[in-house]
């Protein structure tokens, strides 16, 4: 038995370029949504060509309802809505699972990555953990290695597909789109789903293997910037 674990978020989904489209109260967010879904699912498949039995998947944005439960593979379980667990974009994550891959993640507040780029909240202008920029994937990251569950595989943004390979060159990622200015450039939706569904059979295949990081040494220093209230 091999269980996956996968967290999905909007903004790095190929296509997504504005606010609009990642906000359930606006007409362009269910074609975002779509996608989410297919990338999810393509992710999913090719875990199960690399032997997964199982996969556990976290709705990851916003309200953490966005992804079409029917439109997922058999053997995933879908985590909707948020819990208030510690892991937040985790919830669940132990040491019986085998892997964790992050679908659709973006680049970070204070990094110009994205014209979605974030960090966990619009209320914060800068986060810094060690000097280094906080990601959502970073803290995911840091996460999966405090439970001993390799994160083998990424998609996203240029942006934090760069950051993750900083982090760890034993990631695999696939970059579906580029930030430019409050512009993107996107690969065509079918050729994102078919780099996704293969980089994802080749990082779990390739997950015993994988080299895990060091956990940030001692004392942790976290730093933010607030947004500016209007």
């Amino acid at each position: 038995m091999m269980k996956i674990y996968l967290s999905a978020d909007i903004e790095g989904i190929t296509g997504t370029t504005h606010w609009n489209e990642t906000d359930a109260g606006n007409a362009e967010w269910e074609a975002a949504r779509q996608q989410m879904t297919a990338e999810v699912a393509a992710a999913c498949q090719g875990a199960l060509e690399a032997g997964a039995t199982e996969i556990w998947v976290k709705d990851s944005h916003d309200t953490a309802r966005n992804l079409i439960a029917a439109e997922l593979p058999q053997a995933a379980r879908l985590i909707r809505g948020w819990s208030g667990h510690p892991f937040l974009t985790l919830q669940e994550l132990d040491n019986t699972f085998a892997a964790v891959a992050l679908i659709g993640y973006h680049s970070p507040v204070g990094s110009g990555g994205s014209p979605l780029a974030h960090s966990f909240t619009g209320k914060v202008t800068m986060l810094k953990l060690n000097g280094r920029l906080v990601s959502e994937f970073l803290m995911d990251a840091l996460t999966s290695a405090y439970v001993g569950v390799p994160l083998v595989f990424l998609s996203g943004d240029q942006g934090i597909c760069e950051a993750a390979l900083a982090f760890n060159p034993s990631i695999q990622t696939v970059a579906v789109k580029q930030g430019v200015g409050a512009s993107t450039i996107n690969l065509h939706p079918a050729l994102a789903l078919e780099r996704i569904r293969q980089g994802m059979a080749q990082a779990v295949a390739q997950a015993a293997a994988f080299r895990q990081p060091a956990l940030p040494s001692t004392p942790i220093m976290m730093r933010f910037t607030p947004a500016r209230s209007r």
